[in-house]
């Protein structure tokens, strides 16, 4: 029988925030939408539930609408209607403060955002200057107050996410944080945390050495910190450290760390050909897929630690979504 913990490690609920124009709503300014097809079709079949925002609409604006841009200071700029002059910066920001009440009470594992927008944009959105020049230094006035309301949320935009780096990135986060909220669900005990770090070891390692080094040192104290300090903690170096791109060299590492425990069992014949793959991996001969399905292959064959079965290095994601077909 599955277990909770199991559930949570191979099947957690993702809840995810989307731009509503993405789903294929006409929400836009000229009545239009931006369906986006990866999103909906792809990513939306391991999604639970989509909760979709349109910050203009939402707002009170009609469809269609003028169009609106950014204006001034790129880290608080006014969001005005160059056409006729009306700013719409207050009724913005009003309508935010209020929306993220009721998306913190939404359990989202990320959002997927409209990029470009001058409310749902996340990066380098056009900021103009009151000569009217633009610089792509400013994030939409919504999706702005969001990153900062829930800094530890996965947060990407659908143009990036044909990035394959980045999409694969995205969504081995959204999955992370997706059992993280599990385990506060099941299990939120200093030994809940012991073992969910047990799990997410070579993750971390992949990403980034140093917040691997750093959670360990902070899950030492598990049962001596206060828990809801401790989680705090644990949660902002765990997704941040996820956020940072992993590399071949660190791929390479962990996989030879997991070779570790097939030396003894291993053919000389087996060895030669796992570090030949290894070193093909490496060079950009083959995506990340060709080494992983060959050690895990032998890692089903030949018995070791309990704990190398748990790490959701080897399953971050559905094998379904081939991302490591392409990194």
């Amino acid at each position: 029988m599955t277990t909770k913990s199991s559930r949570c490690q191979t099947s957690p609920a993702i809840r995810l925030g989307v731009s509503r124009c993405l789903l294929g709503e006409r929400v836009r300014y000229d009545g239009g939408h931006k369906h986006d097809a990866y999103v909906t079709d792809v990513l939306g079949q391991y999604v639970d539930a989509w909760v979709g925002v349109c910050p203009e609409v939402e707002c009170g604006l009609p469809i269609p609408r003028e169009s609106m841009r950014l204006i001034g200071d790129p880290s608080a700029p006014r969001l005005v209607m160059p056409r006729s002059g009306t700013d719409q910066t207050e009724r913005m920001l009003s309508f935010t403060s209020r929306k993220l009440d009721e998306l913190a009470a939404e359990g989202l594992n990320g959002f997927v955002f409209k990029k470009d927008s001058p409310t749902s944009g996340a990066f380098r959105v056009r900021v103009y200057d009151h000569n009217g020049v633009p610089k792509r230094e400013g994030s939409g006035l919504f999706a702005g107050a969001f990153m900062e309301r829930f800094p530890y949320l996965p947060v990407e935009e659908e143009g990036r996410l044909h990035d394959l780096p980045l999409r694969e990135n995205f969504i081995e986060r959204i999955f992370a944080h997706a059992r993280w909220t599990c385990l506060l669900k099941e299990d939120p005990t200093p030994g809940g945390l012991v073992a969910f770090h047990s799990s997410v070891k070579l993750a971390l390692m992949a990403h980034s050495p140093a917040h691997y080094q750093a959670l360990g040192r902070l899950v030492a104290k598990a049962g001596k910190t206060p828990w809801a300090e401790l989680a705090d903690a644990y949660l902002a170096g765990f997704m941040e450290g996820l956020s940072k791109l992993a590399t071949r060299g660190r791929h390479v590492n962990v996989l030879q760390h997991l070779m570790g425990y097939l030396k003894d069992d291993l053919a000389p014949e087996d060895k030669q050909e796992l570090l030949g793959v290894f070193t093909d991996y490496r060079q950009g001969l083959v995506p990340l897929i060709v080494p992983i399905t060959l050690l895990k292959h032998h890692l089903a064959r030949h018995t070791v630690p309990d704990w190398v079965h748990i790490q959701t290095y080897l399953n971050p994601y559905p094998k379904e979504l081939m991302l490591r077909n392409h990194v």
